[in-house]
C-alpha cells in the first residue's frame, strides 16, 4: 500500500486549491449567515472538470477513482466552499454504473444530480433507511417524501435509493430549500410524489458502495476544515503574547494543538484507508470510509472547539471566522447518518469479522 500523492494527485491538489483561491469564500459564508446568496461555484467546478471526477472517460468524465474525489473534497472544507459536490459525485458514479443515457451532461456538469442517500443495513438495523423529517429514529427507505437531501436544491437529476438497495432515476421532483447552521450547505426535502422515475441497472451492493464513498468524500471535506483551524490557531498562538510571552509557549495552548494535531493525522490515516479500500479492495470500504467519517467528525468537532479557545474573547465573536467553521462541524456531524452510525458501522464490521467463539466461551 503506497499512501504518498502521485505527482498527478499533487496537481490536482494544487489546482483545486488555486480555482477555489479566487473566490472569498469563507467570507462569503459569514455573508450568507446575513441572508446574502453563497456564490455559485458550480461553474468553477465545471470548468476544473470535478463535475466528472468518478465518471468514466468513455462517457465524458476524467476516469478518476474515489480517492482523487477526496482531494478535491478537502480543498473544499479548507475554505468552507459550498460546492453541490456531496450529492453530485455519489450519483454521478451511480449513473456511470448504470449506464445512464444522460450521464454524459452530468459529467460536464450541464446538468447537476443529487444523491437521495440510503443508510444500508447493518447489525443494528436490518432496512434500508433514510434521514427523519424530525428527530433521530431512521426511517424505512422508500416513498414519496426524502428529508435532509444533501445539494438537492439546483439539482436536475435525484438518483433514489429505495427499498432493498433498488435505484431509481427521478427526473422532476420538487425541492422544499432548508437551511441549518452551516449557510453554505445546500440542504433540501424532496417531494417525488409526481415525478419521473426509471429504475438504474445497479445492485443493492453498488448502493450501499455510494453510501460508503459519500462517508469518504464527507470526513476529507471534514478533514480539510480540521486543517484550515489548526492554522489558524497555531498562527494567533505565535503572535498573541501574554506576560511577554507567545501564548502558544504555554501547556494549556500547547496541548490543545497537538491534540488537534493527532486527531487530524489519524482521520488522514484512515482516509487514504479508505481510498485505497475504494479502490483497491472494495470489500474493506464499508469499515474503511465508516472509520474515517467516524474520526474525522470527531476531529472537526474538537478542532472547532480549540480554535476558538485560543482565540479566546475574539474567537466567538461574529466577525471572526472560527464560528463559521463551527457551524460547518455541528452540521456536518449529523449528515448521512451522522458520526454516530458510523461508528456503530464500525464496531459491527470489527465484531463480524472475529473469528466464532469456542462453545461455552464469551466472545470479547
Amino acid at each position: 500500500m503506497n499512501l504518498a500523492l502521485s505527482d498527478e494527485q499533487e496537481l490536482l491538489r494544487e489546482a483545486a486549491r488555486g480555482t477555489l483561491s479566487r473566490v472569498a469564500t469563507v467570507e462569503a459564508a459569514r455573508a450568507a449567515l446575513e441572508g446574502e446568496p453563497p456564490p455559485d461555484l458550480w461553474p468553477a467546478a465545471c470548468e476544473a472538470g470535478w463535475t466528472g471526477l468518478l465518471v468514466s472517460e468513455a462517457r465524458g468524465g476524467a476516469g478518476l477513482g474515489p480517492f482523487d474525489a477526496m482531494l478535491v473534497m478537502g480543498e473544499c472544507g479548507r475554505v468552507l466552499a459550498g460546492v453541490p459536490l456531496l450529492g453530485h459525485l455519489p450519483a454521478s458514479w451511480l449513473l456511470d454504473r448504470g449506464g445512464w443515457d444522460g450521464v454524459e451532461a452530468v459529467a460536464s456538469g450541464e446538468r447537476r444530480a443529487a444523491f437521495v442517500a440510503a443508510m444500508p443495513p447493518g447489525d443494528l438495523e436490518p432496512r434500508w433507511t433514510w434521514e427523519p423529517p424530525q428527530g433521530k429514529a431512521r426511517v424505512p427507505a422508500g416513498g414519496d417524501a426524502a428529508a435532509w437531501v444533501v445539494d438537492a436544491p439546483g439539482a436536475d437529476v435525484f438518483v433514489v435509493v429505495g427499498e432493498g438497495g433498488a435505484v431509481s432515476v427521478v427526473e422532476g421532483a420538487t425541492v422544499e430549500a432548508v437551511t441549518r447552521y452551516d449557510a453554505t450547505r445546500l440542504l433540501g426535502h424532496v417531494s417525488l410524489a409526481g415525478a419521473t422515475a426509471a429504475p438504474l441497472d445497479v445492485s443493492p451492493g453498488d448502493a450501499a458502495t455510494a453510501w460508503h464513498l459519500a462517508q469518504a468524500l464527507l470526513a476529507a471535506e471534514s478533514l480539510g476544515a480540521v486543517e484550515a483551524c489548526l492554522d489558524l490557531a497555531v498562527a494567533y498562538a505565535k503572535e498573541r503574547h501574554a506576560f511577554g510571552r507567545p501564548i502558544g509557549s504555554y501547556q494549556a495552548i500547547k496541548h490543545q494543538l497537538v491534540e488537534v494535531l493527532r486527531l487530524l493525522e489519524n482521520g488522514r490515516s484512515l482516509l487514504y484507508y479508505a481510498g485505497w479500500a475504494g479502490e483497491s479492495k472494495p470489500g474493506e470500504l464499508a469499515l474503511a470510509a465508516s472509520a474515517a467519517r467516524s474520526a474525522a467528525g470527531r476531529a472537526l468537532d474538537v478542532a472547532t472547539r480549540v480554535c476558538i479557545s485560543v482565540h479566546g474573547g475574539i474567537g466567538a465573536t461574529w466577525e471572526h471566522d472560527a464560528p463559521l467553521y463551527f457551524r460547518r462541524a455541528q452540521l456536518s456531524r449529523r449528515l448521512l447518518g451522522g458520526t454516530g452510525a458510523a461508528t456503530d458501522r464500525v464496531a459491527g464490521e470489527v465484531m463480524a469479522a472475529l473469528p466464532a467463539s469456542p462453545p461455552g466461551r464469551v466472545r470479547p
